[in-house]
C-alpha cells in the first residue's frame, strides 16, 4: 500500500480531503513531505523530476516575491497585481504540467503577512471564480502567518480566513510563534528568542478557533526555527517541544489520536537529520525548504559557467578555433538545466530525509 491508495486523484494537483488524506497517511507512516519555493517553470520542473524519480509526493509553493517574480519583475507589483497575477499563472502551469510526472503534488502559497493579505484577497478570488467552474479551488492550499501581530488578532483573522476557505474545502497553514531571520522582506533577525518558542497553550487556542470551522488546517509552531542557514550552533532549535504540544491538545479534547494536529516545520534549510527525525515522529507533515534549493540551483549553473568560461567569451571563437560558434554553449537550455539538475539532486535528498522516498 501507499500514499496514492488513499487519494482520489493519484496525480497532478490534489485538493479538498485528498490533501486531508495525504497528510494523515504522512503521520502514520512517519514521514514528512518537503515544500518547495518555486519561482520558475525550471524550478517546477526540478522539483517534480525528483518527486518522479524518488516516487514521492511533493508540495509546491510560491511567495510573495516568488510571484512576482513568475509575473516579471518588470510588471508593477502597486496593489499585489503583479503577486497575484504570478501566482495564479504559476498556479495554472503547474496544474498543466503536474500530471506529466505522475505524481500527487499539493499546490501552496507561502507565508502571507499581514500588510500582504491583499495578496491572499486576490489568490482567493482566483480559487472562488475557479471552484464556480470546476468544484475546487486553484490552489490546494494557502498560509496566512500573522506571527508579528498579537494571538488575539493572528487567530481572530486566521479564523476569518478559514471560514472563506472553508466552502472550497481548501486547506490552510498559520503560524503562531515567529520565525526568525530574514525572508521575502519579512525581517525578524532582532526579535525576543522568547517569542522563536510557541506555547502549548497557544497551539491549543488556535485548534480550538480553526476546528470550530472546519478540519483542513494546519500550524507551524515556532521552536527555534530560523529562514536561512547559520553556523552550525547558531540556532537552537528544539523539535522535542512538538510532542509536547500534541500532548497538551490531545488531553484537552479526549482525542484517541497521539497526534491530534498537522504540524509544518519551517526554516528547514541546514536543519540535521535528527531534528527532521524528532519532528517528523511528533507529527509534522511539512517541512519547508528554500535556501538550500537556491543554493544548489546555483552551483550547476556556477559550474557549467567556470567550466565553460573559454566557451562563453564570445558568439564565435573558443579553444578549438577561432571561427568555432559557441551557441551550443550559451543555448540557455544547457545551463539552466544545469541549475535544476543540482537542484533537483537536492530535493531528492531532502525527499530522502524525511523519509518520502517511495512512499507512493
Amino acid at each position: 500500500m501507499g500514499a496514492t491508495d488513499v487519494l482520489t486523484r493519484k496525480a497532478g494537483v490534489i485538493v479538498g480531503d485528498d490533501v486531508l488524506n495525504l497528510f494523515k497517511y504522512a503521520q502514520k507512516h512517519k514521514f514528512a513531505i518537503p515544500a518547495i519555493n518555486v519561482t520558475s517553470s525550471s524550478t517546477v520542473v526540478a522539483s517534480l523530476e525528483a518527486a518522479r524519480d524518488s516516487k514521492a509526493p511533493i508540495i509546491l509553493q510560491v511567495s510573495q516575491g516568488g510571484a512576482q517574480f513568475f509575473a516579471g519583475k518588470g510588471v508593477s507589483n502597486e496593489g499585489q497585481k503583479a503577486s497575484i497575477a504570478g501566482a495564479v499563472a504559476a498556479a495554472h502551469y503547474i496544474r498543466s504540467i503536474a500530471p506529466s510526472y505522475g505524481i500527487p503534488v499539493v499546490l501552496h502559497t507561502d507565508h502571507c503577512a499581514k500588510k500582504l493579505l491583499p495578496w491572499l484577497d486576490g489568490m482567493l478570488d482566483a480559487d472562488e471564480a475557479y471552484f464556480k467552474l470546476h468544484k475546487e479551488p486553484l490552489f490546494s492550499s494557502h498560509m496566512i502567518d500573522l506571527s508579528e501581530e498579537s494571538k488575539e488578532e493572528n487567530i481572530a483573522i486566521t479564523k476569518k480566513y478559514a471560514q472563506r476557505a472553508a466552502p472550497m474545502k481548501q486547506w490552510l497553514e498559520m503560524e503562531i510563534g515567529i520565525t526568525g531571520g530574514e525572508e521575502d522582506g519579512v525581517d525578524n533577525t532582532d526579535v525576543d528568542n522568547s517569542a522563536l518558542y510557541t506555547q502549548p497553550e497557544d497551539i491549543y487556542e488556535v485548534y480550538t478557533a480553526l476546528s470550530s470551522v472546519y478540519q483542513y488546517f494546519s500550524i507551524a509552531a515556532a521552536f527555534g526555527n530560523v529562514h536561512g542557514v547559520y553556523k552550525p550552533g547558531n540556532v537552537k532549535l528544539h523539535p522535542e517541544l512538538l510532542a509536547k504540544h500534541q500532548a497538551y491538545t490531545k488531553e484537552k479534547i479526549g482525542s484517541s489520536s497521539d497526534k491530534p494536529l498537522f504540524l509544518v516545520f519551517h526554516g528547514g534549510s541546514g536543519s540535521t537529520k535528527e531534528e527532521f527525525s524528532t519532528a517528523i515522529g511528533s507529527g509534522v507533515v511539512k517541512v519547508n525548504l528554500d535556501t538550500d534549493l537556491q543554493y544548489a540551483y546555483l552551483t550547476g549553473i556556477r559550474d557549467y559557467v567556470l567550466n565553460k568560461k573559454d566557451y562563453l567569451l564570445a558568439q564565435v571563437g573558443n579553444p578549438d578555433g577561432s571561427d568555432k560558434p559557441n551557441k551550443k554553449y550559451f543555448d540557455p537550455r544547457v545551463w539552466i538545466r544545469e541549475g535544476e539538475k543540482t537542484m533537483s539532486a537536492r530535493v531528492k535528498e531532502g525527499l530522502a530525509d524525511f523519509n518520502a522516498t517511495n512512499q507512493l
